[in-house]
């Protein structure tokens, strides 16, 4: 079970990534216009903090606090080094000796990722963009 969560960890980083790569830096500005919302920016912010914040968490045994590095998320550079840092990370982190805790920590990271997969899936139809082949393969946009 722990080998199938990290692969859909990776698989769901993989996935945001791949998006970013896709959109214009433009695009991380775009909000939902007429709705209330934040830009596009703002939940690839969210994104990074929560995979460093619940990644430190796993690492430490437990929760240590939300925390986020990227400073500049309208920057498509900054994002995409934000969220290959965190994919290595990711990769890096041996998830088969953890605690009963560490691995529902794990869960909430899967779920607030791919949470932000539907909100990014509103964001892009919204904003009449489009979306890579990844997305189109796995969500059928």
């Amino acid at each position: 079970m722990r080998r199938i969560l990290k692969a859909k960890l990776l698989r769901s980083f993989e996935l945001t990534r791949a998006l970013v790569v896709h959109l214009d830096e433009a695009a991380l500005g775009l909000d939902l216009r007429g709705l209330p919302s934040n830009r596009i920016a703002g939940q690839l912010w969210c994104v990074v903090g929560a995979r460093e914040s619940y990644l430190r968490a796993i690492e430490m045994g437990g929760w240590q606090g939300f925390a986020c590095s990227l400073t500049a998320p309208r920057e498509k550079s900054s994002v995409l080094s934000a969220l290959e840092a965190t994919q290595r990370q990711l990769a890096d982190l041996d998830l088969e000796d953890i605690s009963a805790a560490q691995l529902d920590l794990a869960f909430d990271l899967l779920e607030h990722e791919v949470q932000h997969h539907g909100q990014l899936i509103r964001f892009v139809y919204g904003n009449a963009l489009t979306f890579p082949e990844s997305w189109s393969q796995r969500y059928t946009v």
